[in-house]
């Protein structure tokens, strides 16, 4: 019963500390672009195609 004591405010600090992070990060816009970063792993950067999801290479549209 006394570990209760020691366990509990641990638990309330850390869920502090959790919520502090996650306000600090929206706030500083980590979360403003979910989309871009999981698609830039389809960018082949070394030839300036870009891989469909299924590996086919295409042509770089914006590219003149």
């Amino acid at each position: 019963m006394s570990v209760l004591f020691l366990v509990l405010p641990l638990a309330v600090v850390f869920s502090g500390l959790a919520v502090l992070a996650f306000l600090w990060a929206a706030k500083q816009g980590q979360f403003d672009d979910l989309a871009t970063p999981a698609l830039r792993v389809l960018r082949d950067a070394a030839t300036g195609q870009e891989r469909t999801p299924s590996g086919e290479r295409t042509a770089d549209s914006r590219k003149p």
